[in-house]
């Protein structure tokens, strides 16, 4: 059971790293470039950072068999983390605090479809 129990989590592991790996390329695609993945600051981790002039996209990856199921995983505990990671990522800029950030959730269903939902999490 315990070997099961493994395969699955190496399976999610790499089935999550695979649909981070899907989302920065639509952003930089669209011109934003990944300046940093799975970023761990003090109070947690985001999973994908990409410039946006002279600010920021706070990308938060979640994966499941569809996208509402992948909503469904992003609890209001994660997203104050994400907020006080984001905070601690920005201090050490020229704007601290004052730099621009927003905050997006991309959603990849079971067929590696995105749907990404920008400025969904309202600060």
């Amino acid at each position: 059971m315990n070997n099961v129990r493994q395969l699955r989590g190496a399976l999610a592991y790499r089935s999550g790293l695979a649909a981070e790996d899907s989302v920065a390329a639509r952003y930089e695609h669209s011109g934003r470039a990944i300046v940093a993945r799975r970023w761990r600051g003090s109070a947690g981790e985001v999973d994908l950072i990409a410039r946006d002039g002279a600010g920021f996209i706070f990308i938060e990856v979640k994966k499941s068999r569809t996208h509402a199921e992948a909503a469904e995983r992003l609890s209001q505990r994660q997203i104050a983390r994400i907020f006080d990671t984001a905070s601690e990522f920005v201090a050490d800029k020229p704007q601290g605090s004052m730099t621009e950030m927003r905050f997006d959730v991309a959603l990849v269903d079971g067929m590696g479809r995105i749907d990404i939902l920008e400025n969904a999490l309202a600060a």
